[in-house]
């Protein structure tokens, strides 16, 4: 992650979440910009649940490490230390006989967005939770698998799933989260209105209660989504959208009859 002068385009400050990595966790997921007490005191902080299945704190001002915790399995570190450095479990690395590690390549965070409602102080996003074996040589073609050429990586034969879930960002505590059946890739919504809203694999368009996690809506639209929704008013009346496929899906509550 780094911080660069706009104007300049020079380095402010920069974090490595995963040194020496080897597993391809990109810090992909959209970092967050928060306003939030720390400790007692009003900090401007860049947040981010992160590919290594760790959920991140920063200072955005300066990119001090502030707080780091685990939001899915993972296998690869026992903790992240006062200086933001991960302490490593044994034998992680990719090997000739291949390791399993957790999270997988795709990682327990991905490109899928964020967001945070201020008025419950809470963050949604979702998690993948996903194992995989990296080699420390190409492996082998098998048939009907995909086949990742010189990426050291075979993929695993155990089910992959997920969640969507909504955690006190100040903690790391989950307050409430919703399983999917597969690893999801589809990113979050939130609004003033109380609600969260998301997609799975399986094709579902789906709304939240913010507060409770009660699923109050749920639409099948044909395939997986892979995106996150939008909203929008036009004339006093709000609208969310929604890609699905080839298709663009667009809700609203019925107009007010004059």
């Amino acid at each position: 992650l780094v911080a660069l002068d706009p104007d300049k385009g020079t380095l402010k400050w920069h974090f490595q979440f995963t040194p020496h990595d080897t597993h391809d966790w990109d810090a992909n997921e959209t970092p967050m910009l928060l306003n939030l007490k720390w400790k007692g005191r009003d900090r401007k902080i860049v947040a981010q649940a992160n590919r290594n299945g760790f959920f991140y704190l920063l200072d955005r001002t300066n990119g001090e490490f502030l707080f780091a915790k685990a939001f899915a399995r993972q296998t690869w570190a026992k903790e992240i230390d006062a200086k933001g450095r991960p302490v490593l479990m044994p034998n992680t690395e990719p090997s000739e006989q291949g390791t399993r590690l957790c999270p997988g390549l795709a990682g327990a965070a991905n490109w899928m967005a964020p967001s945070f409602n201020p008025d419950t102080g809470l963050f949604y996003f979702a998690v993948r939770e996903q194992c995989d074996v990296y080699y420390g040589t190409p492996p082998a073609f098998q048939k009907g698998k995909p086949y990742w050429g010189s990426m050291t990586r075979a993929v695993s034969d155990e089910k992959e799933w997920g969640l969507l879930k909504a955690m006190d960002p100040l903690t790391g505590e989950t307050k409430w989260d919703f399983r999917y059946f597969r690893a999801p890739w589809a990113g979050t919504l939130s609004t003033a209105g109380g609600l969260v809203f998301s997609g799975d694999e399986d094709g579902y368009f789906m709304a939240f209660d913010a507060k409770s996690g009660k699923n109050l809506f749920r639409l099948y639209t044909g395939t997986a989504i892979k995106t996150a929704p939008i909203t929008y008013m036009i004339n006093g009346r709000q609208f969310v959208s929604i890609p699905s496929g080839a298709a663009l899906l667009t809700f609203a509550l019925p107009a007010a009859v004059e």
